[in-house]
């Protein structure tokens, strides 16, 4: 996927994260920034040192693979220790340092197993702690969680973000998925067709999405395609096929048509004859019911044909049916307004 003018800033001791659909070029920057791809146009700085024409063994790089590439034919000392082995290093100081990097990862005393004798995320930590063990000042993880289940993921997820603080190593992290981004990073970059459509902390990119594209792609929303028709001090008052919608936006100018993202858990749904204390109150019919656990999600429709998906927390005592009338409302700052990146 070729990239198209990507500008990003990481921070020493930062876990940044490149997030995006398969094909949008996360792979590539991160190839990049190894130097494994060499780019046509830019710049890449290294602790304030330009990296472009410096070999990715000579950079100040490691990488982590989502196939992980370990030796099978060697015990877990030997795949930390090979690249001190490689430097030349005294045994007496590989060992130590083997040593830390096993206390690191939590692996202290699996030194003499075989890596076929390993779980998938002990497998996923020796790869860690041999990338780590030279120091880099950046690693890049290119989907190292992929092949785990869902539950060792997690897990991983979690243990993976306590070693990155304990070293205070830069992590540049490669995922599609939208959970990991949001559970692990300091900060995100958003991708599509090789440009970046937004990059902030995992609230900023969710609750307060900059495009169409960052809002449907992280998590649920409701998309719902508006023109300003008024405003009331720093509200701005909205047709929305016939529903009169309030927000709190003064960033929009008269007559704009513009798209508003709405979470389905800002939305309440109560009993019609209730009186919401919320801007936006609109009658409703539940249209069907999803049971998920701990969270319920809902169709509601509303009376302009409008389909809104909503989701509560599971209570016994306010569980709706299909064919009920219901009442949905949500508060001004619920909305958040987008623009296309083109136009933004």
């Amino acid at each position: 996927m070729a990239l198209d003018n990507v500008s990003l800033q990481i921070e020493h001791g930062e876990f940044f994260s490149l997030l995006g659909p398969s094909g949008c070029g996360k792979t590539t920057t991160l190839r990049v920034i190894g130097g494994f791809c060499q780019p046509d146009l830019g710049e890449i700085y290294l602790n304030g040192h330009q990296a472009n024409i410096v070999p990715p063994h000579k950079r100040d790089t490691n990488m982590v693979f989502q196939q992980l590439a370990l030796f099978q034919h060697l015990d877990v000392y030997d795949n930390i220790a090979f690249g001190l082995n490689l430097k030349k290093v005294p045994k007496s100081d590989i060992k130590s340092q083997v040593l830390h990097m096993l206390d690191l990862v939590e692996l202290a005393g699996f030194e003499d197993r075989r890596i076929h004798q390993l779980s998938g995320g002990q497998q996923q930590r020796v790869a860690i702690a041999r990338a780590l063990i030279n120091k880099p000042s950046v690693l890049l993880l290119d989907e190292p969680l992929g092949a785990l289940d869902l539950k060792l993921r997690l897990q991983m997820q979690l243990e993976l973000k306590a070693i990155q603080k304990r070293v205070g190593t830069s992590f540049i992290y490669v995922t599609h998925d939208q959970g990991e981004a949001l559970a692990m990073s300091d900060r995100i970059a958003v991708m599509k067709d090789g440009r970046i459509e937004q990059v902030g902390t995992a609230d900023d990119i969710y609750s307060r999405s900059a495009t169409p594209f960052v809002a449907e792609f992280i998590g649920e929303t409701n998309l719902l395609e508006c023109q300003s028709i008024g405003s009331e001090g720093t509200d701005t008052i909205l047709d929305c096929k016939g529903l009169s919608i309030t927000i709190t936006s003064s960033d929009i100018q008269a007559n704009e048509s513009i798209q508003l993202s709405l979470r389905p858990e800002k939305v309440r749904i109560e009993p019609q004859s209730s009186l919401s204390n919320l801007a936006n109150v609109f009658p409703g019919r539940i249209e069907s019911r999803n049971f998920m656990g701990s969270k319920l999600y809902y169709e509601v429709e509303l009376r302009n044909g409008l389909k809104l998906k909503v989701e509560t927390l599971h209570d016994d005592n306010k569980m709706w049916t299909p064919g009920d009338r219901v009442s949905v409302s949500w508060s001004k700052q619920a909305c958040v307004p987008l623009k296309d990146k083109e136009t933004a």
